[in-house]
């Protein structure tokens, strides 16, 4: 037998142990090694902070840049957009994105800036609504398809109906944050591709996955469509399916104002850098030219609060003196700032939207008045779906939105999302486990509006929790709830009253043929009718006859739903030409008894029309 034994201690620490030569580095060494990190740089090796964690949701990005900046140009060029969107596919796991639009187009000079360096644009410092803030997207995406490719990115521009197109085709040196161009040439043959004169065609190729579902291209350009009904749309799918998104809204929204920043809304350090950047002489001057809803009077009133004047040079404002003007402008009450730089969808747009791409029976949407958060001005908008051919046992569907751009990702972490989830909606005639979201044929569509949407992140999908974003969406959730719960109450009154007459009719022959044995004078005939009069007057509510807007057509009374509810449906009362347990037609029976009765189903359509009839959606928009 051979026993094992350990080795000494001495032994067993030196075959372990290993020593290891250590370099002291010095401040010369260290300091050679420091340089400056390029922006385009950082975003390369950090590239998940934009968007592009993997293939699937890379190309998403991409193609959501590219049609957000098709959108901005058309509008501001006041132009109905129409934008084309071509995924061909290369290889398993390489796409070439096209994306046209019939905008303005780009000067030649800017082609290499907007699609070959980061943070740049033209929106960042505009207190003014509109979908790209950073001055990033487009040129990351060029940027992911070098990356993954090698692939330059293609540009065809054509600015008016006299000039030829412009053809760039560019990459981008991310050590120096510049576009490098390969080819530059003028390309008339191009001209085909903009049958209006003018627009801007990019195309991109890269690694991405294909897949249809929650979160993919389709359902991006399904909820675009959605929040832009003046756009036209037509997508071919990589397996060469035409998909046509059409225009429901023949107006462009309301152009938004640029406005200045408001007082309350900056901190004390940019108030300094503003005092040392502005080309006013005199603080009241500055006051008044540099911010919104500053008056002569009230940069008066702040600057003598302040201990200082109107006519107090801004260069000799120090930092003492900053902090009191500062402070002034939190104790004096100031106007909020104007809300001509929003553009909303708006009521009408938004049931469009809804009308178009969600097929309910029952739509409501909700403007809320402008709010302030941080001196931003923001507006709030609501609009829900209900019924028809949405899913009845799953949890309903919220779709959300900043500037009319989905959002598809981290839904959890966005306050649009919270605030459906922390909805009430058992008070609304809806099933709502604890903690989750409502459960029924529901759709929530939230819109936000804003000068400076604060995403929580710089790939822009989620809204971050501010007191008074949370308000706002809470109380225009639980305005378009109330004309819900309204609705379904109604329904569900139009249904018993319904059920009550069915069983009026069961057995109402059978009391007819009763008195005419008891009396044979009685007209059986005549009796049936006074029968009918009766159970029609006990369940006239069964009878009302609803217009598209939802109002009792023969009913004056008209507050029961204003103009924000479209209501297309075939059930109201929950009796279909297809229910087995309609109610039957009175008929007098021949004989005492032995006989069957035949059931007659009712063909008469919960709005109160006939089958074939006009929907809501056709009488509203003309259709």
């Amino acid at each position: 037998m051979t026993t094992l034994t350990a080795p000494p201690p001495d032994m067993a620490r030196k075959r372990t142990t290993k020593t290891r030569s250590r370099t002291n580095a010095t401040a010369e060494t260290m300091a050679k090694q420091q340089r400056e990190i390029s922006v385009s740089e950082f975003f390369a090796k950090n590239r998940h902070l934009l968007g592009f964690d993997n293939p699937r949701k890379a190309m998403l990005t991409a193609i959501k840049e590219a049609v957000d900046n098709a959108l901005d140009a058309c509008e501001e060029g006041g132009i109905l957009p129409e934008i084309f969107i071509q995924l061909f596919q290369i290889s398993e796991t390489r796409f070439r994105i096209t994306v046209r639009d019939n905008g303005p187009g780009i000067v030649r000079k800017q082609i290499e800036n907007i699609f070959g360096k980061l943070l740049y644009g033209s929106k960042f410092h505009r207190m003014k609504m509109s979908r790209g803030q950073q001055g990033i997207g487009i040129s990351a995406a060029g940027m992911y398809g070098l990356m993954t490719t090698g692939k330059p990115v293609l540009i065809i521009s054509k600015t008016g109906k006299r000039k030829p197109a412009h053809e760039v085709l560019l990459k981008m040196d991310t050590s120096k944050n510049k576009a490098e161009v390969v080819k530059d040439e003028e390309h008339p043959e191009d001209d085909t591709l903009f049958p209006q004169g003018h627009g801007t065609q990019v195309e991109i190729e890269m690694q991405g996955k294909y897949q249809r579902g929650r979160a993919s291209v389709d359902e991006y350009l399904e909820q675009t469509a959605i929040a832009n009904p003046h756009a036209q749309i037509t997508y071919i799918t990589p397996t060469n399916e035409q998909i046509d998104f059409p225009r429901t809204v023949n107006e462009l929204p309301e152009e938004p104002r640029e406005i200045k920043p408001h007082p309350k809304g900056i901190e004390l350090g940019t108030l300094i850098q503003m005092l040392e950047r502005t080309d006013e002489k005199h603080l009241g001057m500055f006051l008044r030219n540099d911010f919104c809803r500053v008056g002569p009077g009230k940069a008066t009133q702040i600057a003598e609060k302040a201990g200082l004047t109107s006519r107090t040079y801004t260069s000799r404002v120090g930092h003492a003196d900053a902090e009191k003007l500062y402070e002034s402008i939190q104790d004096i009450s100031i106007l909020a700032p104007p809300t001509d730089c929003l553009a909303p969808i708006g009521v009408r747009g938004l049931l469009a939207g809804l009308l178009k791409e969600v097929k309910g029976e029952f739509y409501t949407a909700s403007t809320r008045p402008p709010s302030v958060y941080r001196g931003n001005p923001f507006q709030i908008e609501v609009a829900i779906a209900f019924g028809g051919k949405l899913a009845a046992e799953e949890s309903a569907r919220v779709i959300r939105f900043a500037n009319r751009v989905p959002l598809l990702y981290q839904q959890s972490s966005c306050m649009s999302f919270k605030a459906v989830l922390e909805t009430k909606w058992r008070n609304y005639g809806l099933q709502q486990p604890r903690g989750a979201l409502p459960v029924g044929p529901l759709v929530v569509m939230i819109h936000m509006a804003s000068v400076w949407v604060p995403f929580t992140s710089e790939s822009k999908e989620a809204i971050a929790d501010y007191d008074e974003i949370r308000k706002e969406m809470t109380l225009a959730l639980k305005e378009c709830g109330r004309k819900l719960g309204t609705y379904l109450r109604k329904r569900q009154r139009m249904k018993r009253e319904g059920e009550r007459r069915g069983i009026f009719a069961r057995y109402m022959g059978e009391t007819v043929l009763a008195l005419e044995k008891i009396d044979p004078s009685l007209d059986a005939t005549v009796l049936l009718e006074q029968f009918k009069d009766v159970a029609k007057k006990h369940t006239k509510d069964a009878d009302l006859e609803l217009n598209e807007d939802g109002k009792p057509i023969h009913k004056p009374i008209e507050d029961d739903f204003d103009d924000t509810v479209v209501i297309v449906e075939d059930d109201v009362a929950g009796l279909s030409d297809d229910d087995d347990d309609a109610p039957p037609t009175p008929q007098v029976p021949r004989q005492a008894s032995g006989r069957k009765k035949k059931r007659k189903k009712s063909n008469r359509t919960s709005t109160g029309q006939k089958p074939g009839g006009k929907t809501g959606q056709a009488n509203l928009f003309g259709g």
